[in-house]
């Protein structure tokens, strides 16, 4: 995943561990909104977020109209390590 090699995961010689959840995220303004709405709320309980990856963009209709903008995204984060 290009956004953990940028996100220059590794300090020193001490090897990281990644972990990678996948959530989706919605808005009525747009998939924009809605991968940051993902972020976000992960933010909340989730620390040292490092990237996040924008697998698919869906949305909710209604008639002719856009209603819901959805994310799914794979957000990365730094494992902690116990001292």
């Amino acid at each position: 995943m290009g956004c953990l090699e940028e996100g220059n995961m590794y300090d020193a010689d001490v090897p990281h561990v990644a972990k990678v959840l996948e959530l989706i995220g919605s808005s009525p303004n747009g998939w924009e909104d809605a991968v940051a709405n993902a972020v976000k709320e992960a933010a909340k309980s989730v620390h040292d977020i490092k990237g996040v990856y924008l697998k698919e963009c869906t949305a909710k209709v209604d008639g002719d109209t856009i209603v819901e903008y959805r994310a799914v995204v794979k957000v990365s984060f730094v494992v902690e390590r116990e001292s």
